[in-house]
């Protein structure tokens, strides 16, 4: 039975009273309501949780059930943003600014949502949350404890969640692995949560891993046993457990988890790995995994069978495009993190999407530009049918990327140039079509004669560093008869991430020379996408935003497309087929925006 909190709400809502159940719901929320899947990771991190927990909350949701995701992260940082991408890939930046854990990517292109800061939590915000609220005597003198003000803390993100995404079931991915120091009450925040909220209204899932050790020739379950046993310690009691390995998981294997850990057998699933993660949602539909969840929350009466068979005839039409691809491109990746593919990984989704969406693999080569300059670059990109430069900071590599781009427009190779790549584009151009010769970026060089790149205005009183650039959904105007707006038409939206910008007093200059600035802010003079015209070369495209980051698997980003398209082109001449895009809306009168104020960024 449910904890009696209505009677509470009155005393404990905002401050701590003599009570053990320092609960402060939020308005609106009524316990029970909402349902709960609570996914922990045993035995080594990096399982694929986040794809695990994504492909099922995907389930439900096929199922006609609205379905909101969270990731809770042991560190305290407050965010993302400051994380070196060889400790922690991508970071990736939702549309509201927030900076977070790739998995967030993996959440948004599953569940085709735009989630916000509510999907997001570290330890550094639980933390700070509580600190501030200490400080403001939100607790009345009591001494703060983990239990019950931090674990409380925990569960008010997740009630939050609940009444602003109005969601039927919240997923719960907990970062890291049971044992950690730094999930430790994370844990015990989902433990309590179960007991307040009612029967059947939490459902935990381990995700564990089973060894197969090539010396043995067979599937050991220890490890697997032993990190449910400890999970069982902080008295949780897993009701479904998947169990990762690299073949299918045998029945005795399965058995035996089963039986030391008190789960039913039919609900220890094996999670082998397999072809494509857009194969996961129908392997845990065909181990029952999807059926198991709905029984034990008693959300049957909520399940739509005929939305999950359009849903699922969508998603197959899907993953049969990308098996049954007839072409194949080689496009580059030109970056300095090319040793960590996590560090592109919405990158690489969304080649994944536009191929599908024309019939083609693509094939990626990771070109590491710490080494590259201009006599060695053609050597380099020889063979490349298309190019992104993708986004950075810091001046290592960015010579290098600078050769690339300069190949590419001379050479005609298609090009995609990604924030950090954009900024280089600019001063390619600048040095070699303007001449002005030492054109560079003020990140890279602030005593250089033309900063053609430059900390945009509100940047300059800037002293930290988190959470302070240009972040999340901007709109752009587009102007007519370009790339940018057979794409997009007269407006487009797309997520920022910079500190940087083209500096005004030299785009009437990059403009005259040929260089066309397509899309803008409506506000400020701030270029938003750059690009070559098509009678001047086959795909020059650029945009200081990232369009990796709203790159859908049923609706992959235009620029992607387009690359692929001209990367088609170029390694087959009488490939026809049209852009799938190629008609835009009317036209319509893009504001004048030449005489912005500068103020109003």
């Amino acid at each position: 039975m449910a904890i009696e909190t209505e009677g509470l709400l009155s005393t404990i809502r905002d401050r701590s009273v003599d009570t053990e159940f320092y609960l402060p719901l939020p308005a609106g929320y009524k316990p029970g309501q909402t349902k709960y899947v609570v996914v922990v990771g045993t035995v080594m991190s990096g399982l694929g949780k986040g794809i695990f927990s994504s492909s099922l909350a995907k389930c439900l949701q096929d199922k006609g059930l609205a379905v909101a995701p969270i990731k809770f992260e042991g560190y305290l940082n407050i965010d993302s943003g400051t994380l070196n991408p060889y400790r922690h890939g991508e970071v990736f930046v939702l549309d509201d600014g927030t900076e977070c854990d790739m998995d967030l990517g993996t959440y948004e292109r599953a569940l085709d949502q735009d989630l916000t800061k509510l999907n997001f939590c570290t330890s550094g915000q639980i933390f700070r949350r509580v600190l501030d609220r200490e400080r403001h005597g939100g607790y009345l003198g009591r001494d703060v404890q983990m239990i019950p003000h931090v674990t409380g803390e925990v569960k008010n993100r997740l009630r939050e969640l609940a009444v602003a995404s109005h969601a039927d079931v919240v997923f719960v991915e907990i970062g890291g692995t049971v044992g950690d120091v730094e999930n430790a009450y994370y844990i015990e925040a989902m433990r309590q949560l179960a007991f307040e909220e009612g029967q059947r209204s939490v459902c935990f899932v381990a995700l564990t891993y089973v060894m197969e050790p090539a010396s043995l020739g067979e599937q050991k379950s220890k490890p697997a046993q032993l990190g449910i046993r400890e999970l069982m310690e902080r008295g949780i009691q897993p009701h479904i457990i998947a169990c990762r390995a690299v073949n299918p998981v045998v029945h005795k294997v399965r058995e035996k988890i089963a039986l030391f850990s008190n789960v039913a057998p039919e609900h220890v699933i094996s999670m082998h790995d397999c072809e494509s993660v857009y194969l996961i949602p129908d392997m845990l539909r065909g181990a029952g995994c999807d059926k198991a969840v709905i029984d034990w929350l008693g959300l049957a009466e909520r399940a739509d069978d005929e939305a999950e068979r359009r849903a699922r005839e969508t998603w197959s039409g899907y993953v049969n495009g990308l098996r049954n691809a007839s072409r194949q491109v080689t496009i580059g990746v030109a970056g300095k993190y090319t040793s960590v593919r996590d560090a592109y990984a919405s990158i690489i989704k969304a080649f994944e999407h536009a191929g599908v969406r024309l019939g083609a693999r693509v094939q990626l080569r990771w070109i590491d530009t710490s080494e590259l300059d201009d006599s060695n670059v053609a050597a380099a990109l020889e063979g490349l049918h298309g190019l992104v430069v993708p986004g950075a900071f810091g001046t290592r590599g960015a010579e290098g990327k600078i050769a690339c781009i300069r190949h590419a427009r001379t050479s005609g190779l298609p090009c995609l140039l990604i924030c950090y790549g954009f900024q280089m584009a600019v001063i390619e151009y600048a040095r070699n079509v303007c001449g002005m010769q030492d054109a560079n970026s003020t990140e890279i060089d602030n005593d250089c004669r033309y900063p053609v790149i430059n900390l945009l205005p509100e940047q300059l009183r800037v002293e930290s560093l988190g959470g302070t650039m240009r972040l999340g959904g901007q709109d752009v105007v587009i102007n007519e008869g370009t790339w940018a707006w057979r794409m997009f038409g007269p407006r487009a939206r797309q997520r920022f991430r910079h500190r940087y910008e083209v500096d005004p007093r030299y785009i009437a200059d990059l403009e005259a020379a040929g260089l066309v600035f397509s899309g803008r802010s409506p506000r400020a003079p701030i270029m938003h996408f750059l690009e070559l015209p098509p009678a001047v070369h086959p795909y020059f495209v650029g945009t200081q935003a990232h369009p990796e980051l709203t790159s859908r698997p049923l609706s992959p980003h235009p620029f992607f497309v387009g690359l692929v398209h001209a990367a088609l082109r170029l390694a087959d001449p009488a490939y026809d087929q049209p852009l799938p895009f190629d008609a835009p809306p009317p036209a319509r009168i893009a504001p004048n925006i030449e005489t912005a104020s500068q103020s109003s960024r």
